[in-house]
């Protein structure tokens, strides 16, 4: 019961990027910046198997940014215009590439980090990538002039690098789409069906991983403004239920989601996050039993996977590994005192 893993990233050594910031420059380039990151994706595996996780990843040291590293392996999109934009229905502004024709793979995007880390764990191992609607939505369209068959021509070479990557011997491929919980009326209409077509033909396990965003200030103002329950998820559970995905990653650690909102992803693993990305306070174990404990409540215990509310990549090193060591010695505690 309850295995462990990470939503996707963790820091970036300060010898590959300015540390505790988003789309961080490299301080490498040409080969030593690719020796660098190999050496960077080795580091991340050997932390979360210290640490005690059983689902690792390659912790995205790659990718500048989980969106833009997808990006810079597609035909169709300047990045040498960019252009600034509103994202996640105007929450903060970004300096995004414009697609610019028809979108095509340049070749594999992550080959080189899933291989190695394949080669070098002998755990359950977790690659991500980025949802189409996120995509879109951190794009801006010159060509397509409409989101949802954008969206589709992305998933189509979404499908292509997660099928490679399942040859590769990934065991769970997660689609980020923090999107959902800002456009869920799209998500019904068009979004899942993406999703869909991202993951056809895949046999490995699936997974979509929905938050609130990074512990960054423009998404901690807007988690203000939300009330005193966060209800998104109530928009988009029911239609991920009826969904060919077979993983659902959530926040709730520290969160102001209703906890009984779990019930309506009847029949779904669910990642629950149980460690705060927003916050510099280290959880205890039994803080993090407790959360897992509450959702015990309203998902079978065997259908429960510990995990943290979002990506690390902005936090201090030195705070993620507490962190991820809180994760997993809190889930030894859950799983004494389920029995």
């Amino acid at each position: 019961m309850f295995p462990t893993t990470i939503a996707g990233s963790l820091p970036k050594p300060s010898w590959l990027a300015e540390p505790n910031r988003l789309w961080a420059p490299w301080r490498l380039d040409g080969d030593e910046l690719a020796a660098a990151k190999r050496d960077a994706t080795l580091l991340a595996l050997k932390l979360q198997e210290d640490a005690g996780i059983d689902i690792v990843s390659d912790g995205e040291q790659s990718r500048q940014h989980f969106v833009h590293g997808f990006l810079e392996y597609v035909d169709g999109i300047d990045f040498g215009h960019k252009v600034e934009m509103g994202i996640r229905a105007d929450r903060y502004k970004a300096m995004v590439p414009q697609v610019t024709g028809p979108l095509r793979l340049k070749g594999r995007v992550h080959a080189g980090e899933a291989r190695l880390a394949r080669a070098h764990t002998t755990r359950m191992l977790k690659i991500t990538l980025p949802g189409p609607m996120t995509i879109v939505d951190t794009v801006a369209d010159a060509h397509y002039g409409d989101r949802a068959r954008m969206a589709f021509a992305f998933a189509d070479l979404l499908n292509q690098e997660a099928r490679a990557l399942a040859a590769d011997g990934v065991d769970v491929i997660q689609f980020d789409e923090p999107a959902f919980n800002v456009y869920m009326e799209a998500v019904v209409d068009w979004g899942i069906e993406a999703l869909h077509r991202a993951i056809e033909g895949l046999a490995c396990t699936t997974a979509v991983h929905i938050c609130y965003g990074y512990g960054i200030q423009a998404n901690i103002d807007w988690k203000a403004t939300l009330g005193s329950e966060w209800r998104q998820y109530e928009a988009v559970f029911p239609a991920l239920a009826k969904s060919r995905i077979g993983q659902v990653s959530i926040e709730c650690r520290n969160a102001r989601v209703p906890m009984s909102l779990l019930r309506l992803l009847d029949g779904k693993d669910v990642l629950v996050g149980a460690i705060d990305v927003a916050s510099d306070a280290v959880e205890t174990p039994e803080e993090v039993a407790a959360v897992i404990a509450e959702a015990t409540r309203y998902v079978a215990p065997e259908k429960i996977v510990a995990g943290t509310n979002c990506g690390m990549a902005p936090m201090r090193r030195e705070i993620a590994e507490a962190k991820l060591e809180a994760l997993a010695r809190g889930a030894a505690l859950a799983r004494k005192r389920c029995g």
